[in-house]
C-alpha cells in the first residue's frame, strides 16, 4: 500500500510539473505571437547581419594590421594573374617549365624597370627647368591677382598664402600616412618588393598545388564550392588585369599624344604616369590628369592648359562611357556605382593600397558569391588533390581521409 501511495504521489507531481511546463510554453507562444511577423523577421536578420559584420570587421582589422604582408601578396596575385597565362602559353609550345617561368618573370621585371627608368630619367632631366618655370608661373599669377580686375591687396594675398601653408602643415600627417600606406620606410618597401618577387615566383611554379592545398583545408562537402568559386574568381581576376592594362594603355596614349601635339614638355613621363595611375580607379586618373594640366600651365600658359584639360576630360569620358561599360563591365561585371563605392571604401580603410585593390577584390568576391549561390557546384565532384605534390608542400601533413 505504501508503494502504491508513493507511486501515486510521484505521478501527481509529474502531472503538475507537466501542466506547469505546458502553461509556460503556451505563455511564451502567446508572447511570441504578439510580436508582429515583420519584427520577428527583422530580428532574425539583424543578429545574422551583426555576426557577418563582426566577422568582416575582424578580417579587415587583421588585413590592416598585416598590411606589410597582405599588400605584397595581393600585388603578387595580380602579377600572377597576368603572367600565368603567358607562362602556360610558353609551356604549351614545349618550353621547359623552368624556362617559361624565368622568361615570364624577366619580361615583367624588364617592362616595369624600363617604364620606371624612362619616366624617372625624363623627370630628373627636366626637374630643374620645371622648378624654374613653376616659380615664374607663380610670380605671374601673383602679379595678375594684384594688378588684375580682382583688386586683391598684397596683405590679402600674403594672408591667403599663410592660411594655405598652415592648412597643409596641419594635414601633413594625414597626407604622409596616406601616401605611405603601402610601406612607411625604405626597409618595408624593399621587404615588400622581395616578398612580391618570391610570391609571384612560387605562384608561377606551384600555383595549382598551392590551390589544391588550400581547397584541402576545407571539409570535403565544401571543396566543390570552394574550388569552383575560386576558379571563377581567378578567371575574373585575369580578365580584370588584361582589361586594366588595355584601358591604361589607351589612356596613356591619348593623354600623352595630346600633350605632345600641344607642345607640352615631359609628354613621355606624363604618359607613363597616366599608365601607372590608371591602375588606381578614379583616384589615379584625377591625379595624373591634374599633373598634366599643371605642367601645361607652367610651361605653356592658360590657353594650352585649358586645351590639355579638354584632352584629359575627353580621354576620361571615353574611358568612363565607352571602355569601362563595354570592356571592363563585361570582364568583371561590376556596376560603376559599385566601383565608386568600393574605391571610396578601400581608400578610407587602407589608403592608396585600398583604392588599388578595391575593384579586383569586389569583382572576385562578387563572382565567387554568385557562383556559390547558383548551386552549380552541387553537380560537380569534390576536387581531389593531385597525386604529385610540389616539394614546397611535401612536409605538410595530410588530413585523414584527404582526397578519398
Amino acid at each position: 500500500m505504501a508503494d502504491a501511495k508513493g507511486t501515486s504521489r510521484v505521478r501527481r507531481a509529474r502531472a503538475r510539473r507537466s501542466a506547469a511546463t505546458d502553461d509556460r510554453v503556451a505563455t511564451e507562444r502567446d508572447a511570441a505571437s504578439s510580436v508582429p511577423y515583420g519584427m520577428r523577421v527583422a530580428a532574425a536578420w539583424s543578429w545574422r547581419l551583426l555576426l557577418v559584420g563582426g566577422v568582416l570587421a575582424v578580417v579587415v582589422f587583421l588585413i590592416i594590421q598585416l598590411r606589410f604582408v597582405v599588400v605584397p601578396v595581393f600585388v603578387a596575385v595580380l602579377l600572377s594573374a597576368l603572367l600565368v597565362p603567358f607562362a602556360e602559353f610558353l609551356r604549351r609550345h614545349r618550353w621547359p617549365k623552368w624556362l617559361a617561368v624565368t622568361v615570364a618573370m624577366l619580361t615583367a621585371l624588364l617592362a616595369v624597370a624600363g617604364l620606371l627608368t624612362l619616366g624617372i630619367s625624363q623627370i630628373v632631366r627636366g626637374s630643374g627647368d620645371l622648378a624654374r618655370q613653376s616659380v615664374i608661373a607663380w610670380e605671374e599669377f601673383r602679379e595678375w591677382l594684384l594688378e588684375g580686375p580682382l583688386h586683391i591687396t598684397t596683405a590679402q594675398f600674403d594672408a591667403w598664402v599663410e592660411e594655405i601653408g598652415a592648412a597643409l602643415q596641419d594635414n601633413s600627417s594625414v597626407l604622409v600616412s596616406g601616401a605611405l600606406s603601402v610601406g612607411s620606410t625604405l626597409g618595408h618597401f624593399l621587404a615588400g618588393l622581395l616578398l612580391v618577387l618570391f610570391a609571384t615566383l612560387f605562384i608561377l611554379i606551384d600555383g595549382k598545388f598551392i590551390w589544391n592545398w588550400i581547397v584541402g583545408i576545407f571539409p570535403r562537402r565544401a571543396r566543390a564550392a570552394i574550388d569552383g568559386s575560386g576558379r571563377a574568381g581567378w578567371a575574373t581576376l585575369q580578365n580584370f588585369v588584361k582589361v586594366q592594362i588595355l584601358v591604361a594603355t589607351i589612356d596613356a596614349i591619348g593623354i600623352g599624344l595630346g600633350a605632345l601635339l600641344l607642345g607640352v614638355p615631359l609628354a613621355i613621363p606624363i604618359a607613363i604616369l597616366v599608365f601607372l595611375g590608371s591602375f588606381i580607379p578614379i583616384v589615379g586618373a584625377v591625379i595624373t590628369g591634374a599633373l598634366a594640366v599643371f605642367v601645361a600651365l607652367v610651361y605653356n600658359g592658360w590657353g594650352i592648359a585649358l586645351a590639355m584639360l579638354g584632352v584629359v576630360l575627353l580621354v576620361q569620358q571615353v574611358e568612363g562611357h565607352v571602355l569601362q561599360p563595354l570592356i571592363m563591365g563585361t570582364a568583371v561585371k561590376v556596376h560603376p556605382l559599385g566601383v565608386v563605392i568600393a574605391v571610396t571604401t578601400g581608400s578610407l580603410l587602407a589608403g592608396i593600397a585600398g583604392a588599388l585593390f578595391a575593384v579586383p577584390v569586389a569583382a572576385v568576391a562578387n563572382v565567387m558569391i554568385l557562383y556559390v549561390a547558383s548551386g552549380i557546384w552541387k553537380q560537380a565532384e569534390p576536387p581531389a588533390p593531385s597525386e604529385t605534390h610540389s616539394p614546397l608542400w611535401r612536409t605538410v601533413p595530410q588530413r585523414p581521409g584527404y582526397g578519398r
